[in-house]
């Protein structure tokens, strides 16, 4: 659960970058209206048996896509990983940015977390400065069918990890998100989620590298490529 596959862009405008872990697939925040078309052809195009359960699966991204729009969520993904028994364990995955107004974001984030001894904010050192770690475990409704009888949905429990990332070059917050049911497995999830941490970068990896450009200079703004500069 600790590979890491590929950077990611974050969505819409690129201004960082991180790696999606392994098992995880990236949401399509932007679908067009022609590949939107598309999926609803082809769930059409089910047999009876599935095509209801897919038209359900279909209308809670639709849900979850707009939800997530709302929020100005940069990026998402939808993992799934087998635990002791072998059976699939489900996380979502989010990173986005909140703007702090021209304020110091780090003192912002302190005021919005709290600053008592208590309040489960442990710092941690990351390669693009200090993070804030800060975990908790929720009841949120289930995204099931009611039990049987009932109209309201279904609860469950999850584990939510994050990592806020005050950056003083933009006044803003980058925040990367990791909310799985599978409370059991926090440790492992919480390995997951500072690995994601760790990989944020300013710079584009697909950026050539100024060592290599021909007739590089320091002061031509070869080494200022980030999208936050």
């Amino acid at each position: 659960m600790n590979g890491l596959l590929d950077m990611v862009d974050a969505e819409p405008k690129p201004e960082f970058w991180y790696g999606l872990p392994f098992g995880y697939l990236q949401l399509d925040l932007q679908p067009t209206p022609e590949g939107i078309q598309e999926v609803a052809r082809q769930i059409e195009a089910l047999p009876d048996d599935v095509r209801d359960r897919a038209d359900q699966v279909f209308r809670l991204y639709s849900v979850v896509l707009t939800l997530l729009r709302s929020q100005a969520v940069m990026g998402c993904a939808l993992g799934m990983h087998p635990d002791e028994r072998g059976e699939p364990t489900l996380s979502v995955l989010t990173v986005s940015t909140v703007p702090t107004s021209g304020a110091h974001p780090e003192a912002v984030l302190l005021q919005m977390l709290g600053t008592g001894p208590d309040n489960g904010i442990v710092p941690v050192e990351l390669p693009v400065g200090t993070g804030y770690v800060l975990e908790t475990e929720r009841i949120t409704p289930a995204p099931t069918a009611p039990p049987e009888g009932q109209d309201e949905p279904a609860q469950g429990t999850v584990w939510q990890g994050t990592v806020a990332i005050p950056v003083p070059r933009t006044s803003s917050i980058i925040t990367v998100q990791l909310v799985t049911p599978a409370v059991e497995l926090a440790d492992d999830y919480r390995g997951v989620l500072l690995g994601v941490a760790r990989t944020v970068t300013f710079d584009d990896p697909a950026a050539p590298d100024p060592a290599e450009v021909p007739f590089s200079d320091s002061g031509s703004g070869a080494d200022e490529r980030s999208p936050f500069g």
